[in-house]
């Protein structure tokens, strides 16, 4: 079997690319990848699907956002780094819970903490950061 040990990315202009281009990109990662684990595949896609959705909702405010979403596979895990432009995200990753059955919205940070090992958010200058890390399950 061959070890994952490499960098991934894809740059997206919203609109007009949506959460269509991330699942596009991670199959062509899985592609390059073919050690990654079923489990990780889908952690991985569920968490930065919800993190590229989250900014095209919310980062831009009515406006385009530029969005970069960086993908590093190695023997030990998985680091992934979602960038964007927009607006400062007002919430804490740290904080993130799931509302109760009823609510409509408010469950993808709390559905990404579920899946990886650490998640954190920086603005850095005018930009926020998302990353995340995740150890292998093979």
């Amino acid at each position: 079997m061959t070890t994952a040990t490499g960098a991934h990315r894809v740059e997206l202009d919203c609109p007009p690319d949506d959460v269509t281009a991330v699942h596009e990109f991670l199959a062509r990662v899985w592609q390059a990848e073919p050690s990654v684990s079923a489990e990780d595949r889908m952690a991985l896609e569920l968490a930065l699907v919800e993190l590229a959705s989250n900014v095209i909702e919310h980062a831009g405010r009515a406006r385009a956002v530029a969005c970069q979403v960086d993908l590093a596979c190695s023997a030990e895990g998985y680091a992934a780094v979602v960038t964007d432009d927009g607006a400062p995200a007002s919430v804490d990753p740290g904080a993130a819970a799931l509302p109760d059955d009823l609510a409509e919205s408010g469950r993808g940070l709390a559905l990404v903490q579920m899946v990886v090992d650490d998640l954190r958010y920086d603005r850095v200058g005018d930009r926020n950061r998302w990353s995340l890390h995740r150890a292998r399950h093979d």
